[in-house]
């Protein structure tokens, strides 16, 4: 029961108050910034003003902000480097490094791709090739290592490990993809770690890892764990691993499921992915699912995660190694598009203030409002590089970017 009231105070509505940004995709996985966040209605003609700018080692995972830390997860020479840095500054306050000999099978990327995630004392780290650590917030002491691909039989995949571990409670739940458990074979697709020992809590599945990371939410009063894995979209307890239900999502080949799902109000998801597979909205409980549209016309897109705002959904549809990806809004209940702005470039998303962040891989960030009715940019700036592909950080006023070299803290404040 103490496990329980746990996990279910993990999952309670709380009020995070603008300034962290402790995962993927924000306070709760959805792209949206704390409801205290105030953005500017525009920019100077030289676009927001520069923080702070610092050189970063290679990779693609995503900056993550708690409190008087922001968390930089990189790869310099032959290491992975987790390292907390001064949000105000970008001076390093501690790093810890360990070896790496990662090379992508299609690529050039060698670096980390998950985002950490910062859970109470500790934030938690998931390499390129499986290693999982855990490090105190304030003194950088490490907690544990796990070496997943090396333990569970984990293949590497086309660009490495690339799915953000979830925290709920003081379990650890990650898409290792795993074929072996203790030696033997076994299902370990999915598999919890506690956080303060990082000893193994269960296995399951065997499902093969995707770069979709898993998220927190709550159905009839009780914590679950919604994720996409290669093959599948399914609904686990994370109590014990069981599967509540499952549905088909993804396909054979050279395919890749990269968004995180989207939690369209109580009760209802949305799933997509480039690729020929498309969308799927569905509704769902305990008991199951139920798909209520797919479709790959009004949206199909290769890892950029749906935000939705009110009763819409706004996405970049497209892939970035194909023509310009179009920004798109529609009904994620229906999958009926609203409006489309096409050739506006590939990229990714966050909503903050009634208003879209968007950070295309060309080094280009677009304000835009959040309109179900038209689109409405209302300014565009170029402060970086090319290969933006980490998901942006948004935290007290300020949005933390990266490209292969450089990190940038940019103030789009109302103030």
């Amino acid at each position: 029961m103490a496990l329980f009231a746990a996990w279910a105070l993990a999952l309670a509505p709380r009020a995070v108050p603008a300034g962290d940004w402790p995962q993927i995709l924000g306070p709760d996985r959805s792209g949206r910034a704390a409801a205290d966040e105030r953005l500017a209605d525009r920019w100077p003609s030289g676009g927001p003003k520069v923080v702070w700018r610092r050189e970063v080692g290679r990779g693609y995972a995503g900056v993550v902000v708690e409190g008087e830390r922001a968390f930089l997860f990189h790869r310099r020479g032959d290491e992975e480097v987790i390292e907390a840095l001064d949000p105000t500054t970008g001076t390093t306050l501690w790093s810890d490094s360990w070896p790496t000999t990662f090379q992508p099978q299609v690529g050039g990327g060698n670096g980390p791709l998950a985002t950490p995630a910062v859970a109470g004392d500790a934030v938690v780290s998931y390499g390129a090739q499986g290693v999982l650590t855990a490090h105190d917030v304030a003194s950088g002491k490490r907690l544990w290592l796990r070496k997943t691909h090396e333990e569970f039989a984990a293949p590497e995949g086309y660009f490495g490990a690339g799915s953000s571990p979830l925290v709920i409670g003081d379990r650890v739940i990650v898409n290792v993809g795993g074929t072996k458990r203790d030696g033997k074979k076994g299902d370990a697709g999915i598999v919890a770690f506690e956080l303060v020992s990082g000893a193994t809590a269960w296995t399951a599945t065997a499902e093969p890892a995707s770069y979709s990371s898993p998220v927190a939410v709550e159905v009839g009063g009780k914590p679950r764990v919604l994720a996409v894995t290669r093959y599948r979209c399914l609904l686990l307890d994370p109590a014990s691993g069981a599967v509540k239900w499952e549905f088909p999502f993804g396909m054979r080949g050279p395919t890749v499921n990269g968004a995180t799902p989207a939690l369209v109000g109580p009760g209802g998801l949305l799933v997509t992915a480039s690729y020929g597979i498309g969308s799927v909205g569905a509704t769902f409980d305990d008991a199951g699912a139920t798909q209520t549209w797919q479709s790959d016309r009004s949206l199909a897109t290769q890892y950029c995660t749906p935000v939705v705002v009110g009763d819409s959904a706004y996405a970049v549809d497209g892939r970035e190694d194909g023509p310009p990806g179009d920004l798109v809004c529609l009904d994620p209940r229906t999958g009926k598009e609203r409006w489309r702005q096409k050739g506006f470039g590939y990229g990714t998303l966050l909503a903050a203030d009634g208003k879209l962040v968007v950070a295309l891989i060309d080094g280009t960030i677009v304000l835009a409002r959040a309109d179900a009715r038209k689109y409405a940019e209302l300014a565009r700036a170029k402060p970086l590089g090319l290969n933006v592909r980490a998901l942006p950080a948004l935290a007290g006023g300020k949005l933390f970017i990266r490209d292969d070299s450089s990190l940038v803290c940019l103030d789009l404040s109302a103030r």
